[in-house]
């Protein structure tokens, strides 16, 4: 059995997570890490969740629950992460991120971490979003710019990042197909009198609202024609079910970055 820390215990992924930990046979939760100060600390995690006890107390020092794990599970925010991937690579703990809104420089920061253990970081967790990315990729490289390429993602109204990780990883999937940095074609705000479209530009559209899940479309629209890849996801459960997934797989793996392609083969 694989032990896990679940980082952001108390959050809808990190509640969702030990979900699905716990009800797997390959793997068993060691600990859960809340930022310190939160009501949780100190207490049974399946307790204070209003259930029976399950031997894990909430901890806010992650040196402690890591050095008992062998994967870390990370959902919470960039400046957690990067601190928490230095702790992870001292405790040789795979370390599965799902966190986003990180910037390029963030991302940069991991780097040193992934010289001693597994990274396994990706937008999206799950394998419909990472075959709607290949699809991206391909379809992008078919077409020429005479199809304006758009992402539209929608989620629920409490998410504080636009565009979200998935969406951008669908940019950076368009990007590549038609072999440009997204850097150079991005256009995600859009406010007032901008002007005409510039050519080859890949758009970002983002609706908030109620408890969407996440909904991504990836839209190529050309004069007298659109192809639309979508994908829905209306259950948390398949982004647990991902990260556990990677946290299993990056067992037995070298020490580098990888992503859920990597871990999903495509």
């Amino acid at each position: 059995m694989v032990g896990i820390v679940v980082t952001g215990a108390s959050g809808r992924m990190g509640q969702m997570l030990i979900d699905v930990i716990g009800e797997s046979d390959q793997a068993t939760l060691v600990g859960a890490v809340e930022r310190a100060g939160h009501e949780w600390v100190g207490q049974d995690v399946g307790s204070v969740r209003g259930g029976q006890p399950i031997g894990v107390t909430v901890t806010d020092d992650p040196l402690a629950a890591f050095s008992k794990a062998q994967a870390v599970i990370d959902f919470t925010a960039p400046q957690a992460t990067i601190a928490f991937s230095k702790i992870a690579a001292q405790a040789r703990a795979v370390h599965v991120i799902g966190t986003t809104g990180m910037t390029d420089d963030e991302i940069a920061q991991l780097e040193p971490a992934s010289r001693h253990a597994v990274i396994v970081r990706a937008g999206n967790m799950s394998l419909g979003v990472n075959l709607l990315t290949q699809l991206t990729k391909k379809v992008a490289a078919a077409l020429d710019e005479d199809f304006d390429i758009e992402v539209i993602e929608a989620h629920h109204h409490h998410k504080v990042d636009a565009p979200s990780g998935t969406a951008l990883m669908l940019g950076e999937a368009a990007a590549e197909g038609r072999g440009v940095s997204l850097n150079d074609v991005r256009d995600s705000g859009r406010d007032g009198i901008t002007g005409a479209r510039k050519r080859g530009d890949i758009g970002f559209t983002a609706i908030r609202g109620g408890d969407i899940v996440g909904e991504h479309d990836v839209l190529f629209a050309a004069a007298g024609e659109r192809i639309i890849l979508r994908h829905v996801a209306t259950d948390r459960r398949i982004f647990a079910r991902g990260a556990l997934k990677a946290a299993l797989w990056g067992q037995d793996k070298k020490p580098g970055e990888y992503n859920m392609l990597d871990v999903l083969g495509l």
